[in-house]
């Protein structure tokens, strides 16, 4: 396995532990800390962060779409445009929500588009 397969790996890891965060642990001790939310707004916004995390295990799903693709040309272009969705995101998130999205999300899947280039 060589090392863009392998951060498009870790990249999909992130977004299933993000969809988790999302879906299913908001509203418990681990989602309140981890997104510093009170009890109350957690409960709130819940609705919406389970779309989040939904929007998020699509980026998982398609990332290891990429890496089980048998066809090496298919299986880079699946790779580029959603870890290219996943920085936007990363950047969008950064800008509207905390910087901390862009160095989280957004680096690894940066490194995993720079390492398709040098060795997919």
């Amino acid at each position: 396995m060589n090392l863009s397969k392998l951060f498009i790996g870790l990249v999909a890891l992130l977004h299933i532990w993000f969809l988790i965060l999302e879906m299913f642990l908001w509203t418990k001790p681990l989602g309140l800390k981890t997104f510093l939310m009170s009890v109350e707004h957690a409960n709130q916004t819940a609705v919406l962060a389970a779309n989040q995390g939904l929007y998020n295990g699509f980026l998982a799903a398609g990332l290891i779409w990429s890496l089980v693709c048998s066809d090496p040309l298919v299986s880079k272009q699946l790779a580029l445009f959603f870890l290219s969705c996943v920085i936007i995101a990363a950047i969008y998130g950064a800008y509207s929500v905390n910087l901390k999205i862009l160095y989280i999300q957004g680096v690894p899947a940066i490194v995993a588009l720079a390492l398709i280039f040098l060795h997919f």
